[in-house]
């Protein structure tokens, strides 16, 4: 790997290797000063947030944030117009927050592990230097023509050049919207033009998995369509040479004669910290828009407290950068903690299905942050791949981006836990800005339900909805999922689109935040998400979420994935059909339909059961992990010539895998 001499150590962010270090400094705490502790209990303290946000949050933000002008108001929000601000006439500056702070109390404590592709390989990065890497690239970024306000596009992989990216584009007060490095051209360049970006930042070539990434080759596609681009950033993962054209700069050399030293920009609460890509309903994605400090407040919070981070931990989420998770619970979280925070730039399976827990053992880590996709998978796999390595220093373990099934859940809790760690189902979404349901924080000692978000944070109010708009009062009811009250984290609007933001989220039960989600309340009153709103079946008139057939049938021992979508059925309307993933070595096929029918009618009812059940290798999954149910409901309905957008698959071959599948199924008296 290529390794550029950018002064005092700070190449190291791109190639040395050091050994283990300290581990990072001593997290300022959330309850420290008098003036700022919400008084009681924990029962106490959600009913002050619920009653009286700005008697919460208010005296929060003065003790965790560090403030170049207070604030004058906590908050401003109405959510029938889609209103919402926090913190008003407060200026800071969210990189100063991240580094300066800690760099002042303890330069030398690690703040980033780069776990890189190859096992064994960690880079340890500390405050002083990322500080320093930070501000060089601050400083590139402005020789180059961005200023305060300007868009900057970052395609890389997870790696400390591109948390320093992230960070410099806060501190002089760019805007940077961070494109998943799975994207390909086409997806890469709509985003660009879409958020109108002066500067791409991206590697040479990215490694995953053994396997090279041409990420600038896709690049300089994109960029061909994108005329408001002036300048390509390339840094250099691995020391193969790319062609280099009119905009491009080779980043290392220009950083390695700007000063290590940056002016932070004062920056007001509500401008725009970055913009980040979701998919939308239209297919057009949606930029959403988070901004400077309630989003900091908010990730800090959730991760301290959700995760029982303290101070000298090593935190652990393998999400990707180009993620929400990876920005609010690998970057910005951590680092306002002042925390350790791990970069896994691998897959869970390479070289082996013990890569995650060798990691663990090696690196120590305490928190564990992770995708039911990734859990599922490696339940495949033998449990010696998990028992052979010391789990020991786990403390606790989370759960992001979809619901998670029982077998994923008891495997989590039993076979990496060992049954005495702590496991979070958490719920939030990119629009959330960070945790919004999770089992902690609680009282002390209170029960965790398999398969449960259970409880809402601090100042956030679930409300459950019917088809008409009426609130659901009481336990054992599901409904439409909403939000009855603004919290800090929240997005503000979708750029360039304002009312589209508030068609979205507001406008199908005015008052209230949508999110799209499903969720049913026990008669506890916790919470279980039960899918998206837009994975419902409406089978005899029966109301399905595909999430909780997925569930029922992922219980079954030699099914570790399944998924379900609904097609058009004659009689019913709609019906199931069901994508199963069996283990290896799996005895007869027809015996585990009819038991996974069965389990479907005692579990929910019979009307539930699956009318097809296909055996597929594996799932069409975006190298994020999620599943592209799109694409299955396009194969079982005949519109494979019009499959859309297929650059974010992890592997595009999947899709003549399950169409064969489906022929051959179809050709044995399957559905025609």
């Amino acid at each position: 790997m290529a390794a550029r001499c950018l002064g005092r150590g700070v190449g190291r962010l791109l190639g040395g290797l050091r050994g283990v270090g300290a581990r990072g400094p001593g997290a300022p705490s959330l309850w420290s000063s008098a003036s700022a502790t919400p008084p009681g209990s924990y029962q106490e303290r959600i009913a002050l947030a619920a009653r009286e946000p700005a008697a919460f949050w208010g005296p929060l933000a003065r003790d965790v944030l560090v403030w170049d002008t207070p604030y004058h108001t906590v908050s401003d929000c109405d959510l029938r117009s889609g209103k919402i601000g926090w913190f008003l006439g407060g200026q800071l500056n969210v990189s100063a927050n991240c580094l300066d702070q800690h760099v002042r109390k303890s330069p030398e404590s690690v703040a980033l592990i780069w776990e890189r592709d190859e096992p064994g390989t960690a880079v340890r990065i500390t405050y002083r230097e990322l500080l320093e890497t930070t501000c060089r690239l601050a400083n590139t970024l402005k020789r180059h023509g961005v200023r305060r306000g300007d868009r900057v596009a970052i395609y890389m992989p997870v790696s400390p050049i591109a948390v320093a990216a992230m960070l410099a584009c806060a501190r002089i007060g760019a805007v940077h919207t961070v494109i998943f490095a799975g994207f390909g051209a086409g997806s890469l360049a709509g985003r660009i033009n879409d958020a109108k970006c002066k500067v791409v930042i991206t590697f040479n070539q990215g490694l995953r998995g053994g396997r090279v990434v041409e990420l600038k080759r896709i690049v300089d596609e994109a960029v061909k369509l994108c005329p408001s681009v002036q300048h390509v950033l390339v840094a250099h993962r691995t020391d193969n040479k790319v062609p280099m054209g009119k905009l491009d700069i080779p980043l290392e050399q220009v950083m390695a004669k700007e000063e290590p030293v940056c002016a932070p920009e004062s920056m007001g609460s509500e401008d725009t910290l970055f913009l980040l890509y979701t998919s939308g309903s239209t297919g057009k994605p949606k930029g959403l828009v988070h901004t400077q400090a309630g989003y900091l407040l908010y990730a800090a919070l959730t991760h301290r407290l959700v995760f029982d981070y303290r101070p000298g931990d090593i935190f652990g989420c393998v999400a990707d950068i180009g993620w929400i998770t990876g920005h609010s619970y690998v970057v910005y979280g951590p680092l306002c903690n002042g925390a350790t925070s791990v970069l896994f730039e691998s897959t869970p399976v390479y070289p082996d299905a013990g890569r995650y827990w060798e990691t663990v053992q090696r690196l120590k880590i305490n928190q564990f942050y992770g995708a039911p996709t990734a859990f599922r998978l490696l339940l495949k796999y033998d449990e010696s791949w998990v028992k052979k390595y010391d789990r020991s220093s786990l403390r606790t373990l989370g759960s992001v981006g979809e619901p998670i099934n029982h077998e994923a859940w008891e495997w989590l809790h039993q076979v990496v836990g060992d049954g005495r760690c702590t496991l979070v189902d958490t719920w939030w979404q990119t629009e959330t800005g960070g945790i919004c349901i999770s089992p902690r924080p609680s009282e002390e000692g209170a029960d965790i339900l398999p398969c449960m978000a259970m409880r809402p944070l601090f100042g956030i109010l679930p409300v459950l909805m019917d088809e008409k708009g009426k609130v659901l009062e009481g336990g054992d009811v599901s409904g439409a999922l909403c939000l009855s009250q603004a919290w800090p984290g929240m997005a503000r609007t979708i750029y360039g689109d304002h009312q589209r933001f508030i068609d979205a989220y507001f406008k199908a039960f005015p008052g209230y935040y949508f999110t799209g989600d499903g969720a049913y309340r026990t008669e506890e009153g916790y919470y279980q998400i039960t899918g998206r709103m837009d994975d419902v079946i409406n089978i005899s008139g029966h109301r399905l979420g595909t999430a909780e057939i997925e569930d029922a049938m992922a219980d079954h021992p030699a099914v570790p994935e399944t998924a379900v979508i609904g097609y058009p059925h004659d009689i019913k309307g709609e019906a199931a059909f069901a994508f199963i993933v069996l283990k290896d070595g799996t005895g007869d096929v027809d015996v585990v339909v009819k038991e996974l029918q069965s389990v479907v009618a005692n579990k929910i009812a019979k009307y539930a059961v699956p009318d097809q059940v296909l055996v597929v290798k594996r799932l069409p999954k975006t190298r994020s992990g999620k599943v592209m149910r799109r694409l299955l409901r396009k194969i079982i309905t005949g519109q494979t010539q019009d499959l859309g957008d297929t650059t974010t698959l992890e592997d595009p071959s999947v899709i003549s895998e399950i169409l064969s599948a489906y022929q051959e199924y179809k050709n044995k008296g399957g559905p025609s």
